[in-house]
């Protein structure tokens, strides 16, 4: 079986890192996407992601251009939104039976982490979960050293 990663990103950074992992591994890649655009403006952003993470909204999602029967092996990103995965991801996680496979998280950031691991956890109900990976930005910046994300990829099975 095939290892993918599949990963919601907004600004980009997830996306960045969602990139380098599937060219390091030889995953497939697939991008979840929201029906509904979110805004352009950062702070009208902040302040619906908290509404939404806070209210336990779960955005309708365009269909994944993979088909995850297929993968044993998922590599799972996502950006944190008050201490949480995206509402994206939280709509993404209720759609699979996790039972049986083996899940890497990763998360992109600007300083903490917050609950996601435990909320991922929590989620992948029947996977096993691998520790999460913690990838800071500052702002476009990558602050994590990109040798710990190679070692944290080059562990991957």
């Amino acid at each position: 079986m095939k290892n993918v990663v599949v990963y919601y990103s907004f600004g980009g950074n997830t996306r960045t890192v969602a990139k380098k992992i599937a060219k390091q591994t030889g995953a497939d890649l697939a991008e979840i996407r929201t029906l509904k655009a979110y805004p352009d403006d950062y702070d009208v952003l902040v302040s619906l992601g908290k509404k939404e993470v806070e209210s336990g909204y779960v955005p309708q999602l365009y269909p994944l251009p993979v088909d995850l029967q297929d993968y044993d092996t998922v590599i799972l990103g996502t950006p944190v939104w008050w201490y949480t995965y995206a509402p994206a991801m939280k709509s993404f996680l209720k759609t699979v039976d996790w039972k049986g496979k083996t899940v890497y998280p990763f998360a992109t950031n600007g300083g903490w982490l917050g609950h996601t691991p435990s909320d991922f956890r929590k989620a992948l109900k029947g996977a096993k979960v691998e520790p999460i990976l913690n990838v800071r930005f500052e702002d476009k910046t990558l602050i994590t050293p990109q040798s710990v994300i190679d070692e944290w990829a080059d562990s991957i099975k």
